[in-house]
């Protein structure tokens, strides 16, 4: 194998055609092989047919080197990635007496008694190194097919994962040869659309075509989030790996400026909690359309008590004529915004007030559509101002969108 070793990944069972289970374990082992500088470049997913499964491997070693198999190694009559591997391997199967004591120890020391279809675990087709089950009962098998290899792994994913960590990876590095790094970067962008996106930071793009190389650009959308763009680069080490993302990324950044909201796992509540830190801010939310939906999303954050006072969710009128001295009149419009904001600030004492009010639908409200959104902040000494929003969607979809929304407003204010 060498460096440009193709793995693939096959996840065994009805149930994953079915969607009954979620397949978790081929996300997870994807991230766990970028992690070690090895390429998943294929996913399938195949039911509980013998032919279907052994047409599936033979595909998969015919443009793959490695081929991890999640499931099927159970001791039912369902289970039949062994007899599948048999048969791809032209390997008949043999009985490990060694495992068939080993697997009626794990039963004995819990003081029950081993049904006697577990013993199917013990049947591995003939050259197998096996993989010794800690955690179950199924063994995982390492199986050579000529230069390339099959690594049968149970379908449990913390069995899984443990024989990934103890054994696998290792097995497959040892026969790769100038091993690369492989590192990404994502930036969350927030307040365009993918294809304005695109457009924007398509220089980048020809800049790649031009000189193509070991990075990538991605677009991931994250719904609610806004778009993710993920820099992806294979380089030799994970300083030459930081060096490349670092100014890809600052290439973006010039382009896009404030669009960037945060990178990798810094969402919109920490940029808001980053800013309101340094500058020794404090901050009261007053709420009708996304019923505390703001609130309390930035309460799931780690140190978001230093700068939110409070927060009001002032969904009755009356709610906002009483408690926030919002003048008695029409509350979807700019007006309610700004003097909910205002209102909301003095009740809590803050430096800042933040504030929604709209139509969620799915009925019309004060002539206004539902999607329509206005939100306001006022901000120390300065004019308070406010924005109104179209949204679309469901009513949730409304809601989700107009809090990320209000986040993001506050967020551009307070830089600007």
């Amino acid at each position: 194998m060498s460096e440009s070793t193709k793995v693939e990944v096959l996840a065994v069972g009805t149930e994953l055609l079915l969607g009954q289970i979620v397949d978790t374990n081929s996300t997870w082992l994807s991230q766990r092989l970028s992690e070690v500088g090895l390429t998943c470049y294929f996913q399938g997913k195949v039911g509980d047919n013998l032919d279907r499964i052994v047409l599936a491997m033979r595909s998969a070693l015919a443009r793959s080197d490695v081929l991890i198999v999640c499931g099927g190694l159970g001791p039912t009559q369902d289970d039949i990635t062994r007899e599948a591997i048999s048969v791809v391997a032209n390997q008949p199967l043999i009985s490990d007496r060694d495992l068939e004591r080993l697997i009626q120890e794990k039963f004995t020391s819990k003081g029950r008694e081993m049904p006697s279809n577990n013993l199917r675990q013990a049947q591995v087709p003939r050259g197998s190194q096996i993989i010794s089950p800690d955690l179950g009962t199924a063994p995982g098998l390492i199986v050579p097919i000529g230069n390339k290899r099959i690594y049968a792994l149970p379908g449990v994913p913390v069995e899984m994962k443990d024989m990934v960590d103890r054994c696998v990876i290792d097995d497959i590095l040892l026969r790769v040869q100038d091993r690369s790094t492989i590192s990404s970067r994502t930036l969350r962008i927030w307040g365009v659309s993918e294809s304005r996106l695109s457009e924007l930071i398509a220089p980048v793009f020809e800049e790649l075509d031009q000189h193509p190389g070991n990075v990538t650009l991605a677009f991931l959308a994250s719904g609610i989030d806004g778009i993710r763009i993920r820099i992806t680069a294979r380089v030799s080490s994970d300083q030459e790996a930081d060096s490349v993302l670092s100014a890809y990324e600052s290439s973006l950044r010039e382009i896009l400026g404030n669009l960037v909201y945060g990178v990798d796992n810094f969402g919109m509540e920490d940029a808001l909690l980053d800013l309101l830190s340094k500058g020794n801010e404090t901050l009261a939310i007053a709420e009708s359309i996304t019923a505390g939906l703001v609130a309390s999303r930035l309460g799931r954050t780690p140190g978001i008590s230093r700068v939110l006072k409070g927060a009001l969710v002032a969904y009755n009128n009356q709610a906002k004529f009483d408690l926030l001295k919002v003048t008695n009149g029409l509350v979807i419009s700019h007006e309610c915004a700004l003097e909910m904001a205002m209102g909301v600030r003095e009740l809590f004492g803050s430096t800042i007030g933040l504030a929604l009010t709209g139509v969620a639908g799915p009925d019309l409200q004060e002539e206004q559509p539902p999607g329509t959104v206005f939100v306001a902040c006022a901000i120390g000494d300065h004019k308070p101002k406010s924005r109104k929003l179209m949204l679309p969607g469901n009513r949730i979809s409304v809601q989700e969108l107009a809090a990320i929304s209000a986040m993001d407003f506050l967020r551009n204010s307070l830089i600007s």
